[in-house]
């Protein structure tokens, strides 16, 4: 090269280095521990829990945030992982108004409706609502009612909610045999299905359908020492 000639300038494309990221893979993280993290579903079936209260506890008013809790409780004792809670479901008929109401259908009507208000209040808790159809009277005269949607309510829930892999672990309240298909849906998507059952003697077999207890993979007798826990407090 000739030194009297002026220099040579080469034009270079700059190459852009992005920042290091020290914490780039948190996020992976993360997503890998709420992945692994149990997670379950209560249903309750209101009208089973009427059943066993005027059965078994004619005393105790059950408050049903201390039943959740208490359910809960009793399942991530047995569970290895954080057992996170998506939602509690209550499923159950308003009572039945005949056409026109009676004074005193209106009356119980309006009580009930101010009940599953509070229910709906309580935090992740969804009231799920069906009808009580007039199938006839007895002899005495009394009416014979057939809950309508109820249990397929239930059952549809319970279902997708496995189905869809939004929980890991199921509590279900219930003691109707017609619940037992759901329950085998559910395990046969990995979920654990525990029933919370009423005493289950006598020659009739309790509170509980053979079959729905059979079908579940654990089993909590909800006796008085539970249903004392649970009991709803003096204001």
């Amino acid at each position: 090269m000739d030194p009297s000639s002026p220099p040579a300038f080469v034009t270079r494309t700059p190459v852009f280095h992005p920042p290091r990221r020290p914490f780039a893979h948190a996020g992976a993280f993360i997503c890998l521990v709420v992945a692994h993290m149990a997670r379950a579903a209560i249903f309750l079936d209101g009208g089973y829990l009427r059943r066993l209260g005027r059965r078994y506890f004619p005393d105790i008013a059950v408050d049903y945030a201390r039943l959740t809790a208490r359910i809960r409780e009793r399942m991530a004792g047995d569970v290895e992982e954080p057992l996170g809670l998506l939602r509690t479901y209550y499923y159950d008929c308003p009572p039945f108004q005949s056409d026109p109401p009676t004074d005193e259908e209106r009356r119980r009507y309006g009580d009930y409706r101010r009940f599953a208000g509070s229910l709906d209040c309580l935090r992740n808790f969804e009231v799920r609502l069906g009808r009580l159809q007039l199938r006839g009277r007895r002899g005495d005269g009394s009416p014979i009612f057939r809950r309508k949607r109820v249990d397929l309510l239930l059952g549809l829930d319970l279902a997708l909610l496995c189905g869809k892999n939004r929980v890991t672990h199921v509590a279900l309240v219930a003691g109707d045999g017609d619940f037992a298909p759901a329950v085998r849906v559910a395990k046969r998507e990995g979920v654990t299905v525990w029933l919370f059952h009423g005493p289950r003697g006598g020659a009739d077999g309790g509170s509980t359908s053979g079959m729905l207890y059979r079908e579940a993979d654990a089993r909590v007798e909800m006796d008085a020492a539970f249903m004392s826990f649970v009991r709803r407090l003096p204001a």
